[in-house]
């Protein structure tokens, strides 16, 4: 490696992030790690430039909450999620997921997964966790993501029930996106740019985009991160949509259960012989967010955070 870094100056190691240790590092380097991740590493300019102004327009029409809607094709192909899916949509996703030799599972039980909580949430179920979490039709919510599957149709109960919904595609003039709109990555630059600067992130899908968004936010001050328990909330939605479970009772029971779970300080899960089960280091990064080696102020009773 070193003669590479010595001419390049930079090495791109591919698809590496899973395999970084999380624990058993030197806090000093554990450190660095945030430095580099949440302060040294920078976007293109030109990724900059446009995060920014989106930034700013969102800011300048008061507070609002980044959705990372991962509702996308990709994903659900990659998944096998396809609850709420039409029968054709449900084929066409599995054969994209045939299409790719390196997604290895082919045959997924679609429901079954999504009861695990391995699914991300739909448009429809994001709408209904929004509104029990006690957000009103004049929040202003941005969607970070790319295509949503199935477009503007799986999008109309998101709209009816939240009208100020915009993208980075509604906000921009038509001129700004198309050097970056054949780059899915840079697309998600911005995306993420966005949902660190936001009032409120919430993912419905915990992947790596969020995961550094969450860690990001932490680093800047335990910025409020609600990460919506999936499996517990696919019980309540099913119960709720079946009638068996009123509204209030619905919506308190949401609240109750994200109490703990919106970005405050906690403990990273450690597994010692299973590493890429516990808790991400980018996604928690304990080490960077206190003084010394123990948070013991910062993990206590006092510090839940609430809704307003």
């Amino acid at each position: 490696i070193l003669p590479l870094f010595s001419k390049h100056k930079v090495v791109h190691f591919n698809r590496t992030d899973t395999r970084l240790a999380n624990n058993g590092i030197q806090l000093d380097l554990q450190k660095l790690r945030c430095r580099v991740n949440f302060q040294g590493l920078k976007f293109t300019p030109e990724i900059e430039t446009l995060g920014y102004k989106l930034v700013r327009i969102l800011q300048d029409k008061g507070p609002f909450v980044a959705l990372h809607l991962r509702y996308e094709m990709d994903m659900l192909a990659f998944s096998g999620c396809t609850h709420g899916c039409t029968v054709e949509e449900a084929e066409e996703l599995k054969r994209l997921r045939y299409a790719y030799p390196w997604w290895r599972e082919k045959e997924i039980m679609s429901e079954e997964r999504r009861q695990q909580g391995l699914c991300p949430l739909t448009p429809e179920e994001a709408t209904l966790v929004l509104q029990a979490l006690g957000f009103d039709k004049d929040t202003q919510i941005y969607i970070a993501s790319g295509e949503i599957f199935g477009s503007e149709r799986r999008l109309a109960s998101l709209r009816a029930a939240f009208p100020h919904i915009v993208k980075k595609e509604t906000i921009l003039d038509p001129a700004e996106l198309p050097q970056f709109q054949n780059h899915s990555s840079q697309m998600a630059a911005l995306d993420f740019m966005v949902s660190v600067a936001s009032n409120t992130f919430i993912p419905t899908y915990y992947g790596n985009m969020a995961k550094v968004v969450e860690g990001h936010r932490r680093y800047l001050g335990f910025k409020r991160s609600i990460l919506p328990d999936r499996k517990k909330l696919v019980e309540l939605l099913d119960l709720h949509q079946n009638g068996t479970l009123p509204w209030n009772d619905f919506a308190l029971a949401v609240r109750q259960m994200h109490d703990k779970r919106m970005g405050q300080p906690f403990r990273r899960r450690i597994i010692p012989d299973k590493p890429k089960e516990e808790d991400y280091f980018y996604a928690n990064p304990e080490e960077c967010l206190c003084e010394g080696t123990k948070c013991e102020d910062l993990v206590g009773p006092s510090n839940s955070s609430t809704l307003h």
